[in-house]
């Protein structure tokens, strides 16, 4: 079996991790694009892991404009087989209120200027996403989340916007209406590209705000939501580190993601060119080689 290897991807407000060993910020070049920015290569607790915050250095690439496919591409590039992606959301539930994670297991794609595929040119692909993230993933992080003491709900469904702009009122209140869980403008493309990849993704979600529905809380701004980020990523500090400890110890065995390439593929193998085959050869070149 393949070594695994975990990427973490940091949302709004976590740009670097605290107390990892052997660190190596590396260029990584892709047939996709430049990545949001170099990608941390270090260790912690004897695991290698690697970290790419989404938005770049100081928070300067909004969510339409993040280069999703590079991002994953690179991480793949690097040997990542696992990903956790923490991202900043606003709730859009009563009893999830600000500093919860909710550990998600479902998406809404609200998204429309986005490249959401890498079989977009010549060879297509139909990957499944009916469970967009990794049950073992998932369960690795409930296990961090109880023994680091930090607040959290299991399972819930993440609404993905365009933004940069935060919802309107009737927006919000239609968003509930659909029972979703929180909104946020990232993990979409990024969980359809990761699966595309075969690479085994979860989505931890840290609630700042109730977006704009709640009759008791102000319309979202910035500085409110600054705030509770710095309180949030201290514990997204904590829980990344407990993940990585024990991720390896939860098994694999019939993740969604695992291969899943293998019976996706449509297009007749006398069309694929060299050209996209040597485009597509980090993400799915086990298959296209033959």
């Amino acid at each position: 079996m393949k070594k695994r290897k975990i990427g973490i991807i940091g949302g709004s407000g976590l740009y670097n991790i605290d107390g990892f060993d052997n660190t190596k910020w590396k260029k990584v070049k892709t047939a996709w694009g430049e990545p949001s920015g170099p990608i941390l290569n270090a260790t912690f607790e004897k695991e290698d892991v690697c970290f790419i915050a989404r938005h770049g250095k100081g928070h300067k690439i909004n969510p339409t404009k993040i280069n999703y496919r590079a991002n994953i591409d690179a991480l793949k590039k690097l040997g990542v087989t696992d990903i956790v992606s923490v991202s900043a959301v606003g709730s859009l539930q009563e009893h999830l209120s600000p500093g919860t994670f909710v550990i998600v297991d479902q998406f809404i794609d609200r998204t429309f200027a986005r490249s959401k595929t890498f079989f977009d040119d010549e060879i297509v692909a139909h990957v499944s996403m009916a469970k967009p993230t990794s049950p073992s993933l998932m369960k690795c992080c409930e296990s961090a989340l109880i023994k680091t003491n930090i607040r959290h709900q299991v399972g819930g469904t993440y609404i993905v916007m365009e933004g940069p702009q935060f919802s309107s009122f009737a927006e919000s209140k239609l968003y509930r209406s659909w029972k979703a869980d929180v909104i946020g403008m990232t993990n979409m493309p990024e969980a359809k590209l990761a699966r595309e990849a075969e690479i085994r993704y979860c989505t931890i979600a840290m609630v700042t705000d109730f977006d704009c529905w709640h009759p008791d809380h102000d319309e979202v701004d910035v500085p409110t939501v600054i705030k509770t980020l710095k309180d949030n990523a201290l514990n997204a500090q904590k829980m990344i580190k407990e993940i990585i400890k024990t991720f390896n110890s939860f098994s694999i065995k019939n993740d969604p993601a695992n291969d899943c390439l293998t019976t996706s593929i449509i297009t007749d193998p006398k069309f694929r060119t060299k050209k996209t085959k040597n485009k597509l050869k980090v993400i799915a070149g086990r298959l296209l080689k033959k």
